[in-house]
């Protein structure tokens, strides 16, 4: 099988060769640019500076002969850029410090501060000792119980979402890119650009808020995503039309509705407040191209609301963060079973990838990948990103176990 073939029936729950696999198809499957050279030197391919496409988070964009290495199936589009070839003309150098000589598409966004922190955006900060940039309290901001919850103007709110739909050259731009993409390989095309419901759990005013939203004003949340997703789906029927023979995944939901042990808004909540509008959005995808897949990436322990994922529309769930919240992977495995594909979830990475040995890493992806691979349905990858101090035996033993 071809790997795009190999991706395709998976995603259908149909026989393939073997597990397809993936590193890098979206922002939170990929491999910390700081362990990426290391990777690269293990692997025996020649060195080269790698392509930061994630700022924030410290992702490389994975190249094509490292994804062959490790056998993975997937390239990407994110943020009008991609794996399948090299674009040398999008990106700069920039060495950060001296820690890490890289290449990033927009070297002006940083300054340096006298005791070497890194400022980005004037905003976030990266320490000397940081592999990651952050910004306090994670860009969230914290509630003030004297104050009245912020709402929005839901008027000003509709004429802002809706004034500034994609142009004519960025659909152009899109389309020449992704054709180049489907031209250039065999891989399949993960699109994670322009097509996102644009809802959240953490909305405006963030994590600490929002849910409060919705537990309070429901009314208000129910106009605000109708909004949301008004505006997202004139930008998908501009779009996805024109993309779709060239696509064969897309991201329509971004959204981390879990902590480590439970979810972060009751069940409830999603089934009144985010999955009518998700499924209106999921449902127009599959209207304007039946092939291509809708994906969500929710993080955490997530196990309750996976149901209302599948009646969501969502073609595929990322990651499976079994260890979160009390059920296994045997238990997501048969939850989802013929009806959602599992994306992400071959090892325990708080457990076992960062402190087990390479055998222990070997015997449970192994296993792992083994049952969620049952009937198809599973694209295997890390269950989050692999971060800095994951080492480049771990991450190839990783993936030569499936």
């Amino acid at each position: 099988m071809t790997s795009r073939e190999r991706v395709l029936k998976s995603l259908n729950f149909e026989q393939t060769d073997r597990i397809p696999k993936d590193l890098g198809a979206m922002r939170s499957t990929g491999v910390s640019a700081f362990a990426y050279p290391k990777l690269v030197d293990a692997l025996g391919l020649p060195p080269r500076l790698p392509r930061v496409h994630d700022t924030s988070q410290m992702l490389a964009l994975p190249d094509l002969d490292v994804l062959d290495a490790l056998g993975c199936d997937v390239v990407t589009i994110d943020g009008g850029v991609t794996n399948a070839f090299q674009e040398p003309e999008k990106w700069h150098e920039y060495d950060f410090n001296g820690r890490l000589p890289a290449l990033v598409q927009y070297p002006e966004n940083f300054k340096v501060e006298e005791d070497d922190t890194i400022v980005q955006w004037g905003v976030s900060r990266m320490s000397p000792n940081a592999y990651v940039f952050n910004v306090e309290h994670a860009g969230n901001s914290v509630l003030d119980f004297d104050q009245p919850l912020p709402l929005l103007d839901l008027k000003q709110y509709k004429q802002d979402m809706m004034s500034n739909p994609l142009t004519d050259e960025q659909i152009k731009q899109a389309v020449d890119l992704c054709r180049r993409v489907r031209e250039s390989t065999d891989k399949a095309v993960f699109y994670a650009d322009h097509l996102n419901a644009r809802i959240g759990i953490c909305g405006h005013g963030g994590i600490a808020i929002f849910p409060m939203i919705c537990m309070l004003e429901p009314g208000y949340v129910q106009d605000l995503h109708a909004i949301s997703i008004e505006s997202a789906m004139v930008d998908m029927r501009a779009l996805l039309p024109e993309i779709r023979d060239y696509v064969d995944v897309i991201m329509t939901g971004c959204d981390d509705w879990g902590t480590q042990c439970s979810t972060i808004a009751s069940p409830e909540v999603y089934q009144n407040l985010f999955l009518p509008y998700y499924k209106r959005v999921n449902d127009e995808a599959h209207r304007l191209a039946p092939d291509v897949k809708t994906f969500i990436h929710t993080c955490g322990a997530i196990y309750e609301v996976l149901d209302m994922m599948v009646e969501s529309r969502f073609d595929i769930i990322n990651p499976c963060q079994w260890p979160a919240g009390g059920h296994t992977y045997q238990e997501w495995k048969d939850k989802l079973r013929k009806r959602a594909s599992i994306w992400g979830g071959g090892i325990n990475t708080q457990n076992t990838l960062a402190f087990g040995s390479i055998e222990d890493i070997k015997t449970e992806a192994g296993e792992v990948s083994k049952y969620l691979s049952q009937d198809g349905g599973f694209i295997f990858n890390n269950i989050h990103n692999l971060l800095a101090e994951v080492s480049p035996e771990k991450i190839i033993a990783l993936f030569g176990a499936v």
